[in-house]
Formats: C-alpha cells, structure tokens, sequence
C-alpha cells in the first residue's frame, strides 16, 4: 500500500552544475520532503557529477544514477530515456506521487506540499504543477505564460497510478502536451495554477536550447506538428507567440518548425484516436477559449475516469 503523502523525485540531468544547487537546496528546504531523489546524470561532463555526491552523502534520500554519455544533450526523447533510467530503480507502488523535476529551478517551501493538498481534494487529477517564472533583465519576475490546462513538463507532478493508467510518458518532443491531452481524453483532469505558493523560478528560460531561442522555438513547432496540432490552432498560437521576446521571429520560427515537419512528411504520433481528440479540442478552443473547451470535455469524459 502506498505510503500517505508519499512522492518520489526523478531528475534526469546533464552539465547543470551553472544552476543545480539552487534546485537542490529548495527541495531540501520543502516543508514535506520527498521519500527519495533519483538524478540521473546523463554523461555530464562539468561539476555536477562533484555536486551530486556531495548532496547525496547528506541527504541519504538522494541516490545518483550515473548514465553513460551519448555525446550531446537531448532534449525531449533523450530527457526521457534518462528519466526512465531513473524509473526502472523505483518501486512506484511505494509512493502516492512521482515528479519529473528539472535542475534548472527554484521552488518555494511549500511546494510540493500544496500540490499534494490539492490533488487530494480531486481525485481526478492526474498531474500538476505550478507555474513558470523567470527573472528579467530589470530583475522583475515575469510569466511563461503557460495555460492552466498544461501541467508544466520541468516540474511534473503525477499522481502514480494515473502516471501507470496513461501509459506513461512518449519519448519525444512535446511529451510534456501529449500526457495532459491523453490524460483528459481518459477521464483525468491535467493542471496548473498561478498562485504565489506555487509560483517558481525558471533558471534557464523555457523554449530556449543549447543552440539558442530561435532552435528552441523551432522545436517546439517540430513537437506541435508531431503531436497533431491542427494548422490553425498552430498558426494562432504562434501570433500569440509573436508578443512575446523575440517578438514576432520567435513566432515565426514556431511556424517554420511545424510546417517543415510537415513538407519533410515527419510521421506523427502514432495514437490516432488521441490526434484526432487533440485536434477537436482545439477547434472548440478557437471558438469559445481554452477554458470552457477543458470545462465541457472534463464534464464529458467524468463517466470514463476510474481511480
């Protein structure tokens, strides 16, 4: 039987060493700290592997889990090879929660202790987060502007056994979409919240790369297209884009990122019952916002849920 108030952290890693104590020291400060702390450390080639064992020989709920290095950073399909690495030395049934938790982050105390309170107050909740801030150049915190239907993919929170009902996570880029959609399209509920206890800082800023925003960005498109975004609802997420930092290009580049997949004939997600169910949701989305489409679906779909 799961243990009350029990969660387990997984953290796939690579060369974090610029921001990872930052990471560590909030979640050893949680006022519910976690039964334990995977990190796999996938081939870092910095400090990190130094800092990992010198938090591992405090904290005795840390465990490192060393990765050989495939010679890159991968985001998106290699994130989540390297998290299962992590999964494969877990229990699951041990624990109530599991979180796929990024390295670039600063959480606040009562982080993961809020979520479990709201989780527990709706059953129906398969996974959650808070939401994503960064700091900018004036020092003003500023939003990600992530929508509330989207549990954020650098802090994950699920709840196990709708983690084990949904399959678990697609190893490639928009993994992070793709669960809360298949999440609702089961029954589930998939969620964040804007609230000042939930609220963290983004060390490194979201849809950014290694090789720079414009990379990222373009990803992001390549992701949308995979997972069988309809061109239309693209094309209106990308204007919305557009008034963002970097204007208009970053927008841009979402567009070339998903039409490209598409011209180069990349082959999609292969649930075609969840592409189609995607694709209803978000022309109804375009018609009445994303707030009353989730609404109405998670009225729908309440009889296919089983706990």
């Amino acid at each position: 039987m799961a243990k009350p108030r029990s969660y387990v952290l997984i953290s796939p890693c690579r060369n974090e060493a610029e921001y990872m104590r930052r990471t560590l020291d909030s979640v050893v400060a949680q006022t519910v700290q976690p039964a334990r702390w995977i990190i796999v450390d996938d081939g870092s080639t910095d400090a990190t592997p130094q800092i990992l064992a010198e938090y591992a020989a405090e904290h005795d709920w840390i465990t490192i889990v060393p990765k050989a290095d495939r010679g890159h950073r991968a985001v998106g399909p290699g994130v989540i090879e390297a998290f299962y690495v992590g999964y494969e030395t877990i229990t699951p049934s041990d624990h109530n929660y599991l979180c796929k938790l990024d390295l670039d982050l600063e959480l606040p105390h009562g982080y993961f202790e809020s979520l479990m309170e709201r989780m527990e107050a709706d059953p129906r909740i398969a996974s959650c987060s808070g939401k994503a801030y960064f700091e900018d150049a004036s020092g003003q915190m500023v939003s990600e502007n992530i929508s509330d239907d989207m549990s954020l993919g650098m802090t994950k929170f699920y709840r196990v056994a709708a983690f084990e009902a949904l399959g678990g996570f697609v190893r490639e880029v928009m993994w992070d979409g793709i669960d809360c959609h298949k999440a609702r399209m089961l029954g589930w509920k998939a969620v964040s919240w804007d609230v000042p206890e939930l609220r963290f800082n983004h060390l490194r800023a979201m849809g950014s790369s290694q090789t720079g925003i414009y990379a990222g960005r373009r990803r992001h498109g390549f992701g949308q297209y995979y997972m069988g975004t309809g061109p239309l609802f693209l094309l209106a997420s990308a204007v919305n884009k557009m008034r963002q930092k970097p204007y208009v290009l970053g927008g841009l580049a979402i567009v070339q990122g998903y039409f490209g997949a598409m011209f180069r004939g990349v082959e999609q997600h292969g649930d075609v019952e969840l592409r189609r169910f995607i694709q209803s949701y978000q022309r109804r989305a375009l018609l009445v916002g994303k707030a009353r489409a989730v609404a109405e679906i998670e009225m729908d779909r309440a009889s296919k849920w089983s706990s």
